[in-house]
C-alpha cells in the first residue's frame, strides 16, 4: 500500500512556467515513500538560483546552487507529527540538468522529487555501496512511475554536461 503524500508547495521564483504541478508533486512524492515512513507530509520550494546557491552554500559549503536540498523534519521521540521534511529545489538547475542529460523536463523533475524524498528518509550515497542502494531504488520507482532510469546516460557515457 501506498503512502499518500501532502504537498506544501511553495514557489519562490519568479518565472514559473513549466513547473510541474501539485498532483504531480504528489504524485511522484507517493511513489517515493517506503512502506516503513508513517510521515508523508512534505514542504517542496521551487527556487531560483539565488536561493539555491544561498542554501547550498550555507548547509553544505558549496559555492554555487544545486538541483535538490534536502532537510529532513527531526521531532522528538514523543511527538507524534507526520512531516517528513522540506525539499528546496531549483529551477533553473533542473531545467539545464534536463537539457544536458537529453530527458525530458517531468522525467527530471520526478527524479529531483524521489531523490530528495528518498534523502528525508534517510537513503544516501556518499559512501559506494549507500549509492547503489539509493540509485537502485530510485530507477525503480522511476520506472514504476513510467520513466526511464534516471542514470541512464551516466552508465551509458552519454550525458552531455556543461564544462
Amino acid at each position: 500500500m501506498t503512502t499518500e503524500a501532502i504537498i506544501d508547495l511553495q514557489l519562490a521564483c519568479e518565472n514559473t512556467e513549466n513547473l510541474p504541478t501539485e498532483e504531480q508533486l504528489q504524485t511522484w512524492a507517493s511513489a517515493a515513500i517506503q512502506p516503513n515512513t508513517t510521515a508523508n507530509e512534505i514542504t517542496v520550494r521551487i527556487v531560483d538560483e539565488a536561493e539555491s546557491h544561498e542554501l547550498n552554500l550555507t548547509y553544505r559549503g558549496k559555492d554555487r546552487p544545486t538541483n535538490v536540498l534536502s532537510f529532513p523534519f527531526e521531532c522528538p521521540p514523543e511527538v507524534e507529527i507526520p512531516l517528513l521534511g522540506d525539499l528546496i529545489i531549483c529551477r533553473q538547475v533542473v531545467e539545464r540538468e534536463a537539457q544536458e542529460q537529453q530527458i525530458t523536463l517531468d522525467s527530471h523533475w520526478a527524479h529531483m522529487i524521489v531523490h530528495g524524498c528518498l534523502h528525508l528518509q534517510g537513503y544516501d550515497h556518499i559512501e559506494d555501496d549507500e549509492a547503489e542502494i539509493m540509485e537502485s531504488l530510485e530507477t525503480q520507482i522511476m520506472q514504476n512511475l513510467g520513466f526511464a532510469d534516471p542514470y541512464a546516460c551516466e552508465k551509458e557515457d552519454t550525458c552531455n554536461h556543461a564544462d
